[in-house]
């Protein structure tokens, strides 16, 4: 309904129920007094009669020295975006527009600040467009305002462009730039501004050292944040401003850095504390596990006579979910109602997002149920527990339910539900976010964009992954770095080494991520010439410290190609010490290629690091399984039953018509269960036919063959497969997700159904895809 429709019924010719001051001074800002809604609407709709009856002023106090209609218009705009309704402070926006009001620089800002509220990237052009046309490109509050519109409609290229252009940047203008990289992600670019801006000599605010801190606590790396501290230090006390709020956001980078002895010491040096530095300490504590200190601080603050405030308690219900620590955040919760706390829609959104990071969704969909205006942020906390629980069909009810009404879903929305579905490899649901993505035309943020090539590659969709891609105006390495992997993953490695050398030509540099992805693609492509050229380009050429992750991939590659002697004395090299990665990859390779007695050496290794992990027990108990050495099979699984180590069940799934169907072996719970056996057995029969002969040498059961080839038989990839054969078109590919390594009687069996039944069979293991077709598999038999 239009609200300026509205007004224009219920006006009322009464004069308004309240008063206000006259200002004291004439000034050339409109008046800052904030009304509640009902407040504001009265006087729109007094100004609207006025309009209407053609009277060339209102006779209020408030406007008696801003009579200009563009000063009345900047008032109401304003309030409306104070009370969070930007739709009515646009629709005003309109008004002033098809009548001819001058649209000023006071003006400008708030309807910018409007365009963010709702990501309405496309309205905010216009307004740009306008902001050229008039000039008032030169205020640097226009052009900060744009920043910040950009920046929350997910578009940093533009956000970028005006601050470049900007004919004179103020501290803020570099403050805001900071602090929209920050947000968006974009660490490097925020490092090289607050550089560019030493540079510059630009002494930063204190609003801007703050930006600088949050900054360095995102980044959460401890060697970084000392140097910061020192820097922000100089720069603070020779601005002369007050050293708390500095210190306050200092406590908190440590905190996030795991550092929180340096926090507590700086804490404790204070001599006045205040809530918010309380509550930063209490914070920090609880970001390091540290909940008895976090107690006693809690304790010794209300002795003090400062007690808890909403913002204490909504840091603390953050940190419970941070933490996932349950227990702490019900008492949490406990304590806020027994306290009389008042639950605002940022509170119950908190409490929310708490329950469904620590697993309690019962509790958190009650919350959420018995919350009376939910704001895209709430439902978004809701959607994102259902997420992280793989509650695919619950979210996506949601989501569906969410973009019926008002709370039209944001790009943090759309990124939840697009991880969701890579996760759980749901491609029609992808695709639905997808096209809601492209309606709303926020496919200028490259985050989104990294997210739906990262969809599309992990629910086997390599191609329109790289659509996407190639349809970027704009590339950061957080897009190339996904492009890569995602070639990775498929086995493409000659196509992800091309890549990888389109960017090095590109003005993006690789970043230590790049060279993980681009090592990968050369370990499931068997690229070892490559991989090697490759790790010393990235040591020597780009004086790259090599990670655990760069290890671990070296020696993944070496000990797939069979080298394992070669990558056993690479891990004895390592300037780092060897983690359970970088074994367990040695191990896997050691299974792969059947040497006993390396396996036995990494498996020792890997006991002192981390005994009670289930994959390698049972990795080790199907390498003696594969020797036939029984009693030393026996053993490992004595000591993981006495242990409390439990294997994880081999699970598969298929999307079928946007639902997610989830099986494990011999499962015949599903509601066609008689057709998918009926559908197996068919198989198995045209298998025969065909020459398939069971493997079974990967039954790792000391049991006899007749009961191993029925074992293989229903394994949870065949019964999906069964189940898209009976239930999608006969020229629809097959996706089918496993949690497990496929195994090799069931990657043979694969690649001969794709020949008789005329199907493409996508895979996509633990490890990467597989893509099937005609007979044959992508990964060349080598994975």
């Amino acid at each position: 309904m239009d609200p300026m429709a509205a007004t224009r019924t219920s006006c009322s010719t009464s004069p308004l129920p309240f008063t206000i001051q006259r200002l004291q001074k004439p000034t050339l800002t409109p008046p800052q007094i904030k009304f509640n809604l009902e407040e504001t609407k009265q006087v729109h709709a007094h100004l609207l009669k006025t309009i209407f009856s053609h009277e060339t002023s209102i006779n209020i106090n408030l406007f008696s020295n801003h009579s200009s209609p563009a000063a009345q218009f900047n008032f109401l705009i304003n309030n409306y975006i104070k009370n969070n309704y930007p739709e009515e402070a646009l629709n005003i926006y309109a008004y002033m527009r098809n009548t001819g009001t001058n649209v000023d620089n006071f003006t400008t800002p708030s309807v910018l600040k409007a365009c963010a509220q709702l990501s309405w990237a496309q309205q905010g052009e216009e307004i740009h467009s306008l902001v050229l046309k008039t000039g008032l490109y030169w205020d640097a509050f226009v052009s900060n305002a744009l920043i910040q519109m950009y920046t929350q409609c997910g578009n940093m290229v533009s956000a970028r462009k005006v601050f470049e252009i900007m004919p004179e940047r103020d501290v803020v203008s570099w403050s805001t730039m900071i602090r929209s990289y920050g947000r968006s992600k974009w660490y490097a670019e925020a490092l090289d501004l607050i550089r560019e801006m030493h540079v510059s000599k630009i002494k930063p605010s204190q609003v801007a050292l703050i930006n600088m801190i949050n900054l360095f606590a995102d980044l959460a790396d401890r060697r970084i944040a000392r140097p910061m501290h020192a820097y922000v230090m100089k720069n603070n006390s020779e601005a002369g401003s007050d050293v708390l709020p500095v210190t306050t956001a200092l406590i908190d980078m440590y905190a996030k850095c795991g550092s929180a002895a340096y926090a507590r010491s700086l804490f404790d040096r204070l001599i006045m504390r205040n809530i918010v530095t309380l509550t930063a300490m209490i914070a920090g504590h609880l970001r390091c596990r540290e909940v008895e200190e976090a107690a006693k601080l809690f304790v010794e603050m209300q002795k003090e006579g400062i007690y808890p405030n909403d913002i204490t308690m909504l840091s603390v219900i953050k940190e419970c979910g941070f933490t996932r620590d349950l227990e702490l955040g019900k008492q949490s919760h406990a304590y806020m109602l027994r306290n009389g706390f008042d639950f605002s829609s940022t509170m119950a959104t908190a409490l929310v997002d708490m329950y469904g990071k620590c697993g309690d969704l019962q509790k958190a969909r009650a919350l959420f149920d018995g919350a009376n205006n939910r704001d895209v942020l709430m439902w978004t906390a809701m959607i994102s527990g259902y997420a992280e629980a793989k509650r695919v069909n619950q979210a996506f009810s949601l989501f569906v339910q969410m973009s019926s009404i008002d709370a039209q879903p944001n790009e943090v929305t759309m990124v939840t539900l697009l991880s969701l579905c890579a996760e759980v490899g749901a491609l029609d649901l992808g695709k639905l976010i997808h096209s809601c993505v492209e309606k709303r035309g926020v496919l200028s943020d490259v985050i989104l964009k990294t997210s739906l090539i990262e969809m599309y590659a992990k629910c086997g969709d390599i191609e329109q992954a790289r659509r996407v891609f190639d349809r970027a105006d704009f590339k950061d390495i957080g897009l190339w770095n996904s492009m890569i992997n995602a070639l990775a993953m498929h086995g493409y490695g000659k196509e992800a080494l091309e890549l990888f050398f389109d960017l090095e030509k590109s003005e993006t540099d690789p970043d230590e991520i790049t060279f993980v992805a681009a090592l990968h693609a050369c370990s499931h492509a068997g690229l070892v010439t490559e991989g090697k050229r490759l790790f010393y380009k990235m040591t020597h050429e780009f004086k790259m410290e090599p990670s655990v992750e760069h290890y671990g991939c070296m020696v993944d590659l070496l000990g797939r190609a069979g080298l394992l002697d070669v990558a056993y004395e690479m891990i004895k090299r390592m300037s780092i010490k060897p983690n359970i990665v970088i074994w367990g990859a040695l191990l896997a390779a050691c299974k792969l290629h059947k040497n006993l007695r390396l396996a036995e050496l990494v498996a020792n290794q890997l006991l002192e690091i981390e005994p009670q992990n289930c994959g390698y027990n049972t990795l080790m108990s199907n390498i003696y399984a594969a020797a036939s050495r029984w009693n030393e099979v026996a053993e490992v699984r004595k000591a993981m039953k006495d242990e409390g180590i439990k294997k994880a069940p081999g699970t598969s799934s298929i999307e079928v018509n946007g639902t997610l169907h989830e099986f494990i072996m011999g499962d015949a719970s599903h509601p066609r269960a008689k057709q998918i056996l009926e559908k197996l057995a068919e198989m198995n029969k045209k298998l025969k036919r065909a020459g398939y002969v069971a493997d079974t040498s990967v039954v790792l059961l000391n049991i006899d063959e007749e009961e191993k080839e029925t074992a293989l038989t229903y394994h949870s990839e065949k019964l999906a497969m069964a189940f898209g054969l009976i239930s999608t078109a006969p020229s629809m590919p097959i996706r089918v997700v496993k949690n497990l390594r496929i195994c090799d009687d069931c990657h043979s069996a694969t690649k001969l159904l794709s020949l008789i039944y005329k199907r493409v069979i996508i895979v996509r293991d633990r490890n990467r895809f597989h893509h099937f077709s005609e007979g044959s598999c992508s990964c060349g038999d080598y994975w």
